[in-house]
């Protein structure tokens, strides 16, 4: 019987209802029931079990999985909690299945952004997040130096997140527009990493994570190319045994 059970974030998110870290959050504020009853984290579920989110029953997957591309328009906030903010992605895109942005873009950001209703593909792609690259193209409030370019590349010391950026490419496109290829995810890392140079933000466009391009219209979506799915998962593999073993080195340095 124990081989049926499986934790009920894991649950939620293989169901398509949300990703295994929204699925804590979730859990945490109560809003998960099983069988009519709030359970602990990290309990888990069989398939007998009656698990339901705000009431409504959450059944196992009967159909595919849908990955999406989206260009996100200024002004639209990444995040599935229609009942808190009106200029949600999800209402903006209205597709017919329950869907989830993989990570966030910012409301003053545009630009490419995934959605899915398979809940372990973004817990991969959330893993690989220090290892994949997103591209932007990046409009600022004054001309640009060759100063300025090499002091985004060679990383910046964020006081305010205790962090340091890593090391990464950045070309001056005109006077005042250069392209930026990240490999990290701190949050408002560009915005951020601009005022430290004393230069404001005035646009910023995502236009590529890992090998997806952005090439639709704002506000406009498609899915993904049998080809870019393939590709996808294969950074994502790598990515994920890099995670993995990193994760068993740290367990047998902490076992000694």
């Amino acid at each position: 019987m124990s081989e049926d059970l499986k934790r009920l974030n894991k649950y939620l998110s293989e169901a398509g209802y949300c990703s295994r870290r929204a699925a804590d959050r979730l859990i945490e504020a109560g809003r998960v029931t099983i069988n009519d009853v709030v359970p602990e984290m990290g309990t888990k579920v069989s398939s007998e079990d009656v698990v339901k989110v705000d009431g409504e029953i959450i059944g196992e997957r009967k159909q595919d999985f849908v990955y999406l591309a989206f260009n996100k328009p200024v002004g639209i906030v990444c995040t599935t909690d229609t009942r808190v903010e009106k200029d949600n992605i999800i209402d903006y895109i209205n597709y017919p299945k329950r869907i989830f942005p993989v990570g966030r873009l910012d409301k003053p950001s545009e630009g490419l952004i995934l959605l899915t209703d398979d809940g372990d593909i973004v817990n991969k792609i959330l893993r690989a997040s220090n290892n994949h690259e997103k591209e932007y193209i990046v409009t600022v409030d004054q001309p640009i130096s060759q100063t300025f370019i090499e002091r985004m590349a060679g990383g910046i010391y964020l006081e305010d997140l205790d962090k340091h950026t890593n090391k990464c490419e950045v070309k001056k496109i005109d006077k005042f527009t250069f392209s930026i290829i990240l490999t990290q995810g701190l949050n408002r890392q560009i915005r951020r990493m601009c005022e430290y140079c004393n230069y404001e933000v005035q646009a910023l466009k995502r236009v590529r994570i890992m090998n997806i391009k952005l090439d639709v219209s704002s506000g406009q979506y498609r899915e993904l190319t049998k080809e870019e799915f393939k590709n996808l998962n294969a950074l994502i593999a790598d990515s994920t045994k890099t995670y993995e073993a990193n994760k068993a080195n740290t367990a047998r340095h902490t076992r000694r």
